[in-house]
């Protein structure tokens, strides 16, 4: 029923854009110039240097915002991010629309996310007829391409473009892991470039540690100690959550290793319990835990 109703969603694209449905004589670039729609989209390709890139073999598959999404961008933050000095940023946003390899709607209704060429995910969510992609709906799928294909969205995406501490604090929920990260000098190399996979205790998860020896480590003379905790909940590298299951164990920057389950009960990492998973930040990806665990 569900591809029933993309196919038909499909359909009514095509009926809609005409001849662009047929385009696949043409890469990605050309195909969305060609359109006529997507004007504000190739000027940002061109100042971010990524339309050779999207001419290359791939293939890829673009979720391409057309000049009205693009339109409902501040007008002085999209100039800003036209500014050479911005070429970074920029293309981290731009690389955040593509995935590698050619998706078509009939498999993105099977998926939750995907990892996207930017390195942070983005979330799929299907309601009936209608696929967001991080909240833009998917307004003409399946646009052919020679090296990919092209789904049309309503709105521009954006990564995040936090650190991993600064995320955390947003959240409001980690002031003693924030602590702890001050206290055992970790705050500087968290916010590098990484990438980290971070499974981060809760401020709920330290109560349940003893007053007095959280306060025992978060003393000087501990750092050492205090530092080797926090690095056994640090993965290297950007390890989504089904990733993390599939691997069953994660060697971790304190050097030993954790091992991650799924049960009827919930997935786990040794004994702590994932409460929540996959929170994006620009150099990595939080799992939330309910306890702080302990090198063996």
């Amino acid at each position: 029923m569900l591809k029933t109703k993309i196919f038909s969603l499909a359909l009514a694209a095509v009926s809609s854009i005409g001849s662009l449905a047929f385009a696949a004589d043409k890469d990605i670039v050309d195909t969305a110039v060609g359109a006529g729609s997507f004007k504000t989209l190739a000027k940002a390709l061109g100042a971010a240097d990524l339309v050779s890139a999207l001419k290359g073999p791939g293939p890829f598959t673009v979720f391409a915002p057309t000049d009205a999404a693009f339109a409902k961008l501040p007008a002085a933050t999209l100039a800003d991010l036209l500014k050479p000095e911005n070429k970074a940023k920029l293309a981290a946003i731009l690389t955040y629309h593509v995935v590698s390899g050619k998706v078509m709607a009939a498999d993105v209704v099977k998926i939750k996310g995907a990892t996207t060429l930017n390195g942070q995910r983005v979330d799929v969510k299907v309601d009936g007829s209608t696929v967001n992609i991080d909240g833009a709906k998917v307004v003409t799928p399946d646009i052919a391409c020679t090296n990919g294909v092209i789904h049309v969205i309503d709105s521009v995406i954006l990564p995040a473009s936090d650190a991993i501490p600064a995320v955390a604090d947003k959240a409001g929920k980690f002031k003693t892991l924030l602590a702890a990260v001050k206290a055992a000098g970790l705050v500087e190399t968290l916010s590098g470039p990484g990438p980290f996979t971070v499974f981060a205790p809760t401020d709920e998860a330290f109560a349940k540690i003893p007053a007095a020896a959280l306060a025992d480590l978060l003393k000087p003379e501990n750092k050492a100690k205090l530092a080797g905790i926090l690095t056994y909940h640090v993965v290297p590298g950007r390890v989504y959550s089904e990733a993390a299951v599939a691997a069953k164990s994660a060697k971790t920057v304190q050097g030993g290793a954790v091992a991650i389950k799924a049960t009827d009960k919930g997935a786990f990492v040794d004994d702590a319990k994932i409460i929540a998973t996959d929170v994006d930040a620009s150099n990595g990806v939080i799992h939330i835990i309910d306890s702080v665990m302990m090198p063996k």
